[in-house]
């Protein structure tokens, strides 16, 4: 695998990193995750195409990029990969609004499942798709469980809109898929939050997709606002501090949910995830130095199921965690950069919603507030 990153400023290019005898003609993929605004305004995508004339180009929005062991702002982040014997697929599926999710991910599946299938990445759209009915279809109609990582993409803290683009400039309402095949590829993957649980676990009694409608005999805002005391004088900006812990039975993993918004004539709250009915919520808080040790957390994990030292890892991590680090946000990046080396490439950015397996083997799941990693290396 021969890799190159390179960093867009709007105004200029800079190499980050480039790989001896790598070779732009012979690259299958080109990553590109960059500012929104950067990316409507530019033509970067025009340029990349001259540098990657036969690569898959995909581009997405961020709420932040990341490489090295950096994180920055307004910024494209270019990640050009060469494999050796691995072959990458592309498919990209519009979408016009969250109630077409389900269908998008089985066309997805239709077009990428393969017996030599070896993992499946995928970015979507994050503010048009419901990111638990497009993962449910692809865990259905997959022949068999690989490992399916990935992102929603990401408008900094505007949550106005979000961009997506498979060999053309990014627009709304896209999801592309990426298939890797072969036996070459190997693939770690791993999904930490690292928040502190606190309370009860109570049943969610009425709720509609991802709206939370009541807690057991409570209405859902009013606990939530018990609980949060002093706190709950500064939602919904708060919200991003407490997250809810998930489960959909007493037997599944949790999952973290983040709060987007309130509505307080309904007393109800929105999530960046779906909230089932009959399923089981606890409430969490930010603890900072057990995000950032969670993250290192989920690169180890990622490593274990490795025999090689990973060539590239793909980070995404939620814009909730950028929001609730602050001036620390680099501690929870240079943590997994400590795991992984200096000779691995590291890439990713922050999102409006985390894709993963809850561990190896296991089916995907969509999470909130967690730092996601994906290793690849070919043996």
């Amino acid at each position: 695998m021969k890799i190159k990153q390179e960093l867009f400023t709007g105004t200029s290019w800079k190499t980050l990193s480039e790989a001896d005898g790598f070779k732009a003609a012979a690259s299958q993929l080109v990553l590109a995750f960059g500012e929104r605004v950067l990316l409507s305004n530019t033509d970067v995508y025009g340029q990349l195409r001259d540098r990657y004339p036969t690569a898959a180009i995909v581009m997405n929005s961020t709420a932040g990029e990341i490489f090295s062991d950096h994180v920055a702002d307004d910024t494209i982040v270019v990640t050009a990969i060469a494999f050796e014997k691995t072959t990458v697929r592309t498919v990209q599926i519009d979408i016009e609004n969250y109630q077409e999710s389900y269908r998008a991910g089985q066309k997805i599946a239709e077009a990428l499942d393969d017996p030599a299938l070896a993992a499946l990445f995928i970015v979507s759209d994050g503010s048009w798709v419901n990111g638990s009915k497009l993962i449910d279809a692809l865990n259905d109609c997959l022949h068999r469980v690989v490992p399916i990582t990935g992102g929603l993409a990401g408008d900094a803290t505007r949550f106005a809109s979000t961009l997506v683009g498979l060999n053309e400039p990014p627009t709304t309402g896209k999801i592309v898929g990426i298939g890797f095949y072969g036996d070459s590829l190997c693939v770690g993957t791993s999904s930490m939050g690292g928040w502190d649980v606190y309370g009860p676990e109570r049943e969610v009694t009425r709720s509609e997709y991802n709206v939370l409608f009541q807690i057991g005999d409570t209405l859902a805002l009013d606990l939530y606002q018990d609980y949060l005391g002093k706190y709950a004088e500064g939602l919904p900006s708060a919200a991003l501090f407490f997250p809810l812990s998930m489960r959909t039975t007493a037997d599944s993993p949790p999952l973290v949910r983040t709060i987007l918004s309130i509505d307080e004539a309904a007393r109800s709250m929105t999530f960046a995830g779906d909230m089932p009915e009959k399923s089981l919520v606890r409430f969490m808080t930010a603890n900072l130095d057990r995000i950032i040790e969670a993250a290192a957390t989920a690169a180890h994990t990622a490593m274990s199921t490795l025999t090689l030292t990973p060539e590239l890892v793909i980070l995404v991590s939620c814009v909730g965690r950028k929001l609730v680090l602050g001036q620390r946000i680099d501690e929870e990046v240079e943590a997994v950069r400590d795991v992984f080396g200096e000779a691995t490439v590291l890439s990713g950015f922050y999102s409006y919603g985390e894709i993963a397996p809850t561990a190896p083997g296991a089916r995907c799941e969509l999470h909130n507030q967690t730092m996601t990693i994906t290793a690849f290396s070919e043996q």
